[in-house]
C-alpha cells in the first residue's frame, strides 16, 4: 500500500505538472483512521486509506465491502467499485459527511485466521478471542464464525498475542507478515473470510475546490495506483506465503464452505440481505461491461 501511494504522488505531479503536490505521512503521523476522518470531513486537505467497514458509519450501504465472501475475485471487485451502484453511495457520501471517495480498488488481501492451534470448522473457535477491526461488519462476521470477536489496535496485536490478551487474530498475508506475527502464532488458516478492500479518500470541500482538470487528475491517478498498490500484492502473496512457512507457520486450508454458511447471517443482521442481491444480480449481469462509460470528472461508471 505504501508503494501504492508513493505511486500516486508521482502520478499526480508528473499529471498536473507540479500544479499540485502530495505529501505521505507513515504510521498514524497524522491521527488514526477515525481521527483523519473526521479532520477530512472538516474540509482540511488529507487523504487516508480506509476500509469500508469504518465508512459504513457515515454511509450504511458501503459497509457490504467488508462483508465475509461477497466477491469471488478482483475482476468482480473492479466491477463493483465502479458501478452506478457504488456511484450513488459515494456520491450520498460525499454530500451527507464531506467524505470523497477518491478510488477504491486498493486490494490488501484475503484475511484469513491466525491462531495457536489448528481451525477446521466455526466450532473450533468457540472461547477464542479473537482480534478484528471494531466496525459492525467485521465485529459481526467474526462473530458468526464462532469466535469473540476482540476490537484492537493493530499496533497492538503482536503485544496482544505474546501476553494472551487475546487468542488470535485475523489479518492478510502481508499484514501478518509485516507485524512479524509469525513469531506469536503457529497457524494461519486460510479462511479468506473478508477480502481487505480500501479506498483513498480525502475531504469532499477540498476536492470541490480544485478545477475540473485537476479533480479528473486526483481521481484518476488515485485509481491507477489503486490497481498498482493491488497488483504488487497478487504478485507477492505467494512469495510472503513461503517466508511464513520458512519462520515455522503452519498454513492449513479448511472447508471454507462451513464458513460460509455460518456468516450468512452477517447480512440479515446488518440489514444487507437485499443489498447483497442486487449486487449479485448486477455481477452476473453480462452487459454490464458492455456499458462502461468515462465521465469528465469523476472516472468511470456504468449506466443503469
Amino acid at each position: 500500500m505504501y508503494h501504492g501511494l508513493v505511486k500516486f504522488k508521482q502520478l499526480v505531479a508528473d499529471k498536473s505538472r507540479g500544479d499540485l503536490s502530495i505529501r505521505i505521512f507513515i504510521g498514524s503521523q497524522l491521527g488514526n483512521d477515525n481521527d483523519i476522518l473526521e479532520q477530512a470531513m472538516a474540509g482540511a486537505a488529507i487523504a487516508v486509506l480506509v476500509d469500508g467497514g469504518r465508512l459504513s458509519f457515515y454511509q450504511h450501504e458501503i459497509g457490504i465491502l467488508g462483508a465475509p465472501y461477497l466477491l469471488n475475485d478482483l475482476d468482480e471487485l473492479n466491477q463493483l467499485v465502479h458501478s452506478p451502484m457504488f456511484a450513488q453511495w459515494a456520491e450520498q457520501l460525499a454530500n451527507n459527511s464531506g467524505i470523497k471517495i477518491l478510488a477504491f480498488n486498493w486490494w490488501q488481501g484475503e484475511r484469513h485466521v491466525l491462531s495457536n492451534k489448528r481451525i477446521d470448522e466455526p466450532t473450533d473457535l468457540s472461547g477464542v478471542r479473537l482480534r478484528t477491526i471494531g466496525a459492525p461488519v467485521w465485529i459481526e462476521t467474526i462473530k458468526a464464525m464462532g469466535a469473540t470477536p476482540t476490537p484492537l489496535a493493530w499496533a497492538e496485536v503482536y503485544s496482544g498475542l505474546q501476553q494472551k490478551v487475546i487468542d488470535g487474530a485475523e489479518a492478510q498475508h502481508a499484514g501478518t507478515y509485516g507485524a512479524r506475527l509469525y513469531e506469536v502464532i503457529s497457524y494461519i488458516n486460510k479462511t479468506g473470510h473478508i477480502n481487505l478492500i480500501s479506498g483513498l479518500v480525502a475531504s469532499n470541500g477540498w476536492f470541490e475546490q480544485l478545477t475540473s482538470m485537476q479533480q479528473q487528475i486526483v481521481v484518476e491517478s488515485a485509481n491507477e495506483a489503486g490497481a498498482y498498490a493491488t497488483q504488487l500484492v497478487t504478485n507477492m502473496e505467494a512469495d510472503i506465503e513461503t517466508k511464513l512457512v520458512a519462520q515455522g507457520v503452519q498454513i492449513h486450508i479448511p472447508d471454507k464452505s462451513q464458513f460460509k454458511r455460518a456468516t450468512g447471517v452477517v447480512y440479515k443482521n446488518l440489514g444487507y440481505q437485499k443489498l447483497k442481491q442486487k449486487i449479485e444480480t448486477y455481477l452476473n449481469n453480462p452487459k454490464a461491461d458492455s456499458l462502461l462509460i468515462k465521465t469528465k470528472h469523476s472516472g468511470q461508471y456504468y449506466v443503469e
